[in-house]
């Protein structure tokens, strides 16, 4: 298993119009793109990322190729939409949250 962290903080002006994205868009497509979600983390104080997401996949090929597909680029260029201090990076998958 491999997943695909990512971290993020809200545009302020967009939060309304991220929330509606996240749940009618972001998710649905993450799993219809072959990463299934397996955890998503609000920070309601301090210094770190407003949220933390994870998807994985069963294998490194298909993470990478995902990735690399126009249907994740467009999708990724939405949220930067909605967000700032985006970040996101592949790691070899464990049980729990991983940052």
């Amino acid at each position: 298993m491999f997943k695909l962290l990512m971290s993020w903080d809200l545009r302020p002006e967009k939060q309304a119009e991220y929330v509606e994205f996240l749940t009618q868009e972001f998710a649905p497509s993450l799993m219809r793109l072959g990463i299934h979600p397996t955890d998503v983390w609000f920070a309601v104080y301090g210094p770190s990322p407003q949220v933390r997401a994870g998807g994985a996949t069963e294998d490194l090929e298909t993470l990478e190729q995902i990735l690399l597909s126009d249907d994740w680029k467009e999708l990724e260029k939405k949220l930067l939409g909605y967000v700032t201090n985006y970040r996101r990076k592949i790691v070899a998958g464990t049980q729990g949250f991983q940052i």
